[in-house]
């Protein structure tokens, strides 16, 4: 019976129309905000992936039940000992995500970027986009010296300008209290990380920041950045890429370097060849090397079948999780930064806050 009731319950959690409204209130700001100023301290703590743990430890679990049942089954001609065990774990599998939902999962189903802030620009034209993108490219260009020569030392979470940004970010977003920054772990996972191109993502299970190990020191910032915006709740990758790029630019000219280099990369991946070459004509010499750099990094480690199933199962996921848009979803934020509002200092306008007249960031 109590099996029954958790896969009931998961399958109700699963597609009940809760509204976004609720879930910010009730869940985003409040008590998802609360576990995650309790649980990301802990591991940050700790040495090691608590991901990596968890992992190895309920795949052994699941491999041994289910190699005991089979041989039971088998040796005892009865079917049905295999099938209650399939049984115990489909329940148990619905407990997980019932515990995903409460430590992290909900966050799908808040308010989303485009529905909390004020936007006040149309969509942008592609012409748009390429000039947004020359901005980064001068931002790259005139950054890169000092971001260079003063780099943020590998161990993000605990950089004061760059955690003061990410609470002034989050400050502006949402009511909700200052969320803990996760420091970048190594993992097992590292070697899935270089074949498939991904360079972070979050234990959903520990709210822990596990990363690439093969991230060069000027791409960290803004991935730390955007790890960070995903423990503040913010589930939607083109959400937390507009956290993370806002934390950066108003953070220490090295993380200012990260957070234009990224948008220069995901600008450049969404106009055609022409647009592209006029992004690419303007570089200075050290920061097209740092884009040479990132593309040898990713060459040297990917294996292409393995990177466009892992992008299609992350896409199948996100959708799952009502992300309409899928892995499109890390383009959005072009869209984003492009229509939000401002304040001075790359402050965004949100919603029904009051707000100073709008300034040129």
């Amino acid at each position: 019976m109590v099996e029954l009731a958790a896969i009931a319950g998961a399958l109700v959690c699963a597609f009940a129309p809760l509204p976004a409204a609720v879930i910010e209130r009730s869940y985003s700001t409040g008590l998802y905000a609360e576990i995650q100023r309790s649980l990301t301290p802990l591991s940050n703590r700790l040495p090691f992936a608590m991901l990596d743990v968890l992992g190895v430890g309920l795949a052994v679990a699941v491999v041994v039940t289910l190699a005991q049942a089979i041989r039971d089954a088998w040796r005892m001609r009865a079917p049905s000992r295999l099938i209650r065990t399939l049984g115990h774990l489909a329940a148990s599998g619905a407990v997980l995500y019932l515990l995903f939902l409460l430590l992290w999962g909900f966050n799908y189903r808040r308010v989303r970027m485009t529905d909390r802030l004020v936007l006040e620009r149309a969509a942008p034209t592609s012409e748009d986009v390429v000039q947004l993108g020359l901005r980064a490219v001068d931002s790259m260009n005139s950054l890169y010296a000092v971001a260079h020569a003063a780099p943020l030392p590998d161990g993000e979470w605990r950089n004061a300008g760059l955690r003061s940004a990410f609470a002034d970010v989050v400050r502006a977003l949402s009511d909700a209290p200052p969320a803990e920054p996760g420091r970048l772990k190594r993992s097992l996972l590292g070697p899935y990380f270089r074949w498939t191109g991904v360079d972070g993502m979050i234990n959903p299970f520990g709210l822990e920041v596990l990363a690439n190990p093969d991230l060069l020191l000027f791409e960290r910032p803004f991935v730390a950045a955007h790890e960070w915006g995903h423990l503040a709740g913010y589930a939607d990758e083109a959400d937390a890429n507009f956290v993370g790029w806002l934390t950066c630019v108003r953070a220490s000219p090295a993380a200012q370097y990260s957070g234009w280099f990224y948008l220069y990369w995901q600008v450049s991946g969404e106009v055609d060849d022409r647009e592209r070459a006029r992004l690419s004509a303007p570089l200075e010499e050290g920061p097209r090397q740092d884009l040479n750099a990132v593309i040898a990094r990713l060459r040297r480690g990917e294996v292409p079948a393995l990177q466009r199933a892992s992008w299609k199962v992350y896409d199948t996921y996100l959708k799952a999780n009502r992300v309409e848009a899928g892995v499109r979803s890390y383009g959005e934020v072009v869209n984003l930064i492009f229509r939000a509002k401002y304040e001075s200092g790359w402050t965004p306008v949100r919603r029904g806050a009051p707000s100073s007249p709008a300034r040129e960031p």
